[in-house]
């Protein structure tokens, strides 16, 4: 009853569109989860996500949900999850994602999910970081430990977005860096990113990862720039 009168005086809206959400919908309108561009990345064993890291880290596996287009319902959504403290929006992914990737044979080597760090300075500025959510749907569902502190980012960077190519490139050499025990030597990380672009911050990632002796990279994101 007091979840209907919530509803009633303060609707919410679709992540995606900004429509007023049905009593059955949840954070995404199901308009937008039929119009939402899929990647059917799990259909394809060589996709996108390994031929961006072709020959750059060794994955073991790697896919991505969607596909990011500016000015798309993806787009939206990530604003939304990462400027606009939406995280429901990170929960309700995760758990679909879960749902897909469920029947890879692969997940039973995954041994913990590592979420691409913020930087502390960054994480006070922004009160969370926006795989966080996402990452933990994924955990609940697939039964796989969440471990957030085992990577960490080291330089504090402003965004990304307008660098180059090879300046990003340059810089994830220094951003990311790890401080592991014994009981990482040999495991099996799934390493999360909300959007994936050139690949850059992932490959960082992988990289400090990959310090730990006979470590195995998997990827998975919400999105992946498309042209």
């Amino acid at each position: 009853m007091w979840n209907y009168l919530v509803n009633l005086f303060f609707p919410k809206s679709c992540a995606g569109c900004h429509t007023i959400l049905l009593q059955d919908e949840n954070v995404i309108c199901t308009q937008c989860r039929h119009e939402i561009p899929l990647t059917n990345h799990l259909t394809i064993p060589e996709n996108e996500v390994f031929q961006r890291f072709y020959g750059r880290i060794p994955l073991e596996f790697g896919a991505a949900l969607f596909y990011f287009h500016k000015k798309g319902i993806v787009q939206e959504m990530m604003h939304q999850l990462k400027y606009r403290g939406n995280q429901e929006v990170g929960t309700v992914v995760g758990e679909w994602f879960a749902a897909e990737l469920q029947q890879e044979p692969i997940l039973q080597t995954i041994d913990y999910i590592i979420p691409v760090p913020l930087h502390q300075r960054r994480f006070r500025e922004r009160g969370y970081n926006q795989v966080t959510t996402f990452g933990q749907a994924l955990s609940d569902h697939l039964n796989i430990p969440y471990q957030e502190t085992l990577l960490q980012r080291k330089l504090y960077t402003k965004t990304q977005t307008k660098k180059s190519l090879l300046g990003r490139a340059e810089l994830g050499k220094t951003i990311f860096d790890i401080e592991f025990s014994e009981q990482y030597v040999g495991k099996h990380f799934l390493l999360i990113d909300d959007v994936m672009t050139t690949g850059s911050t992932l490959e960082a990632c992988s990289k400090a990862l990959l310090k730990i002796p006979e470590a195995k990279i998997s990827i998975a994101c919400i999105a992946m720039a498309h042209s």
